[in-house]
């Protein structure tokens, strides 16, 4: 059943087409990757989805009701979560902390409460407290609960966006180049726990440039070209798709990614 669905959706800034009537559907529990040379509109065409910013035409859907340009608070209470390209972690507050901020709309808030320091605004606290530590301990990072953000490193930091986005208890995760920066272990924890979140039953939308890690996880890949699809299909039936190959994998990245699936 599909989730999350995108209709003719399209964006131009200054007369260029940034996306361009792109559609697709992303089925429920699937990690689902978008790929495409630099430029090619990934980054935009998740702005789009999350709400950052609103469509010239199309449609978003979620699970079959149009959230299109919603604001992104709004579609984070509807089951829509996401990260960043690049870290967006408070590094003053603890990992701990950090998770927190991701549940807070999960939280009853008053701010009355707050001020006199109700017992039930402790309770919810704590409630809050042990599900960050529980969010910590699904992504690998158990040990950092009271860490600074600031002395974590940096593959750690990528999954600590992870766990404040899976906080919010989203139905559909959309994760910017996750793996990002990373080293070659840290993208093997990352590959494993992105896979594991679907696996769970949290579908996950993924733009990432690795392409050995994409083709060892996707359950279906979408391709863009300056902003338009090039091709869509299975990690095996794109890597072998010759206008992918001559667009943007190349001879050499075919090899890589035909290894990955081997």
């Amino acid at each position: 059943m599909s989730v999350l669905q995108v209709e003719e959706i399209g964006i131009a800034f200054g007369g260029v087409k940034a996306v361009d009537h792109v559609s697709f559907r992303v089925n429920e529990g699937d990690v689902f990757s978008i790929i495409g040379p630099n430029g090619a509109g990934k980054t935009t065409l998740f702005n789009l989805v999350s709400g950052v910013y609103q469509p010239k035409y199309g449609k978003v859907l979620l699970e079959g009701a149009d959230v299109t340009g919603l604001e992104p608070q709004t579609l984070a209470r509807r089951g829509l979560s996401r990260t960043f390209q690049n870290l967006q972690v408070f590094f003053r507050m603890t990992a701990r902390e950090n998770v927190m901020v991701g549940r807070h709309l999960k939280e009853k808030r008053g701010l009355l409460a707050h001020i006199l320091a109700l017992p039930a605004t402790a309770r919810q606290n704590r409630e809050s407290a042990a599900a960050a530590d529980a969010y910590l301990e699904r992504v690998g990072l158990g040990g950092y609960a009271d860490t600074p953000a600031a002395a974590m490193p940096y593959g750690a930091l990528k999954r600590l966006e992870i766990a404040r986005a899976l906080a919010a208890g989203p139905k559909v995760l959309l994760l910017d180049e996750p793996a990002a920066g990373c080293n070659a272990v840290e993208t093997e924890e990352i590959e494993k726990l992105v896979r594991n979140i679907a696996d769970e039953g949290t579908t996950v939308v993924l733009v990432e440039h690795d392409m050995k890690m994409v083709m060892r996880i996707s359950d279906r890949v979408h391709v863009l070209e300056f902003g338009k699809t090039l091709a869509e299909g299975t990690a095996e039936e794109v890597r072998t798709h010759p206008k992918v190959i001559e667009a943007y994998l190349g001879t050499h990245g075919s090899k890589e990614a035909a290894v990955a699936l081997g």
